[in-house]
């Protein structure tokens, strides 16, 4: 037999390339070149206008493994927010004719950067112009997901012994100290400095000890400094609940671990809302604890006076199992059975959000009338205006900037440059709050909390997690707009943390079927309890 000669797989690349092209109209093959000439460029204006306008009214459609983006404005979002073209060699094309005005294309790519894409796209003529109507793509799959993960194992650490928790793998926030792994906190300078942690953080070893294995170190943003999830260093995790939008932060890896199904549990830390929003974003249940109720020790510190451990669950079942295996302790307060939903001015919330929310509130009293709690006069409303928001707002951003510059100011003043630009500025702001303003800050602070704690009393207070959905990605490259939605939501989440009160986000969802968040707040604690009553509602609804 004759060996082939090496140039000959070239001809067959050739050959397979131009495989039964002839079927498909001229006018179509010349529109999958201008395509392809399109996301080489990363052009996304050519990009969206190869997508058909949602003909008929049927949304088109783009699919990968990270999920399904509907709607030709939402593909155009998408496009525009993507950073750079994946470069690829086109291997092979098969194509079947599907009537007079619909074609379906499957193309096989080798890309640049290593492995095999398969592009199947139906193209349909619309208006006498051939355009994209749906496609899917699937990609190589990765080992880990370095966006999600900064290091994993089979399992990292092993449970302690069997437990409550065997069989359910965690994703731990890097803010924790595992035993023999380095404490990164969202940046490769420090993590680089960072010595091998020879204990593991008491919190850490609480769900080891209760049968859980640790799957890896999960991203944060940078010194857990932001609510969106991106991180300049190691990218954005992906949010499958929402593609195309951000996680929400700063414990976005650990929340894309659990929203993906790579992880039952993920570990995270609360702030100014770093459990809730992730939780609210992508669709799943987060536990803000009681301030202090849960020791801190082994944790990189943001600010002590707001710093909570928590955690985030894919369902209220879960939720009650970590809850009761991380809190063996008795609540030290009661619900009383009350709840008071929160009225809110309109400019605090956006309209699909707030629609969500009214909708599940009124679901929620007529579970609650099936049995969760007692009577119908236990339900009742409450109104909050805006300024007293601001103003908790304002003592928790003062008090909150200082202790960061105290806990972190000494590396950071050193490596200015190794941080992204929107830290870096936080920080620098924090480094001219004087002790003065601090401790003027402390008065007001423990003013608000006081009056927060005496508002909620033994009540469950019902409010809307964050003041919006997940920003996309594109809006989150707009700083501005970035900056604005940032602050629209910690308004929100400075309720509970200035309360030092635990804090329970529920996922729902908006007409659009974006994923959003009731809270659940309740008194100091209450955590067990406030999670039981969820859970109870939840069965009901």
């Amino acid at each position: 037999m004759t060996q082939p000669s090496e140039h000959e797989p070239h001809r067959r690349d050739r050959q397979a390339v131009h495989d039964n092209i002839e079927v498909l109209d001229p006018d179509l093959v010349a529109a999958i070149g201008r395509y392809e000439a399109a996301l080489m460029d990363n052009d996304p204006k050519r990009l969206s206008a190869m997508f058909a306008d949602d003909p008929g009214g049927i949304p088109v459609v783009r699919s990968d493994a990270n999920g399904m983006i509907v709607g030709h404005n939402a593909i155009g979002a998408f496009r525009k927010a993507r950073k750079n073209a994946p470069t690829r060699r086109l291997i092979s094309r098969v194509a079947r004719r599907l009537g007079d005005t619909a074609a379906c294309v499957v193309s096989r790519f080798e890309k640049a950067s290593g492995g095999i894409v398969i592009q199947t796209q139906v193209w349909q003529r619309c208006d006498d112009v051939w355009r994209i109507v749906a496609a899917h793509l699937t990609y190589p799959a990765p080992a880990i997901d370095s966006t999600i993960w900064r290091v994993t194992g089979t399992p990292l650490v092993e449970a302690t012994h069997p437990g409550p928790l065997s069989g359910m793998g965690v994703a731990v926030k890097d803010l924790y100290a595992v035993a023999g792994q380095r404490v990164g906190a969202g940046n490769p300078a420090y993590l680089a400095e960072a010595p091998v942690q020879e204990h593991s953080a008491p919190a850490v070893q609480r769900l080891l000890d209760a049968g859980a294995n640790i799957v890896g170190i999960a991203r944060t943003d940078e010194f857990a400094y932001s609510l969106a999830g991106a991180n300049a260093h190691y990218g954005t995790p992906p949010n499958p609940k929402a593609v195309g939008r951000v996680p929400g932060g700063s414990s976005s890896g650990p929340a894309s671990a659990v929203a993906s199904g790579q992880a039952a549990i993920g570990l995270g830390t609360d702030t100014a809302g770093s459990i809730r929003i992730p939780s609210a974003y992508q669709g799943l249940w987060g536990l803000r604890t009681t301030h202090g109720r849960v020791s801190r020790e082994g944790v990189h510190p943001l600010s002590e006076s707001f710093d909570t451990v928590g955690w985030m669950t894919r369902d209220a079942q879960t939720m009650d199992f970590v809850t009761q295996a991380m809190l063996p302790d008795r609540d030290t307060a009661r619900l009383s059975g009350e709840v008071a939903v929160c009225a809110l001015p309109g400019q605090m919330v956006d309209a699909d959000v707030a629609q969500a929310f009214s909708r599940s509130c009124d679901a929620m009293h007529d579970a609650a009338l099936a049995g969760v709690h007692g009577q119908a006069d236990m339900w009742g409303e409450i109104t909050l205006d805006a300024g007293m928001f601001d103003g908790f707002l304002d003592a928790f951003s003062t008090v909150r900037g200082y202790e960061a510059w105290r806990a972190n100011g000494g590396w950071v003043a050193g490596h200015m440059d190794a941080l992204a630009p929107d830290i870096a500025k936080r920080f620098r702001r924090d480094a001219l709050i004087g002790e003065a303003a601090y401790r003027r800050g402390l008065e007001r602070l423990e003013r608000s909390r006081a009056m927060i704690r005496s508002l909620v009393g033994g009540k469950v207070l019902l409010m809307p997690t964050a003041a919006t959905v997940a920003p996309t990605l594109g809006e989150q490259d707009d700083a501005e707009t970035a900056a604005r939605t940032r602050m629209r939501t910690m308004r929100l989440t400075s309720l509970a943390g200035v309360g030092g009160l635990p804090a329970l986000t529920m996922p729902i969802t908006t007409e659009q079927g974006l994923p959003c968040g009731v809270c659940l707040i309740g008194p100091a604690g209450s955590d067990k309890a406030l999670v039981t009553f969820a859970k109870e509602l939840c069965r009901r609804l």
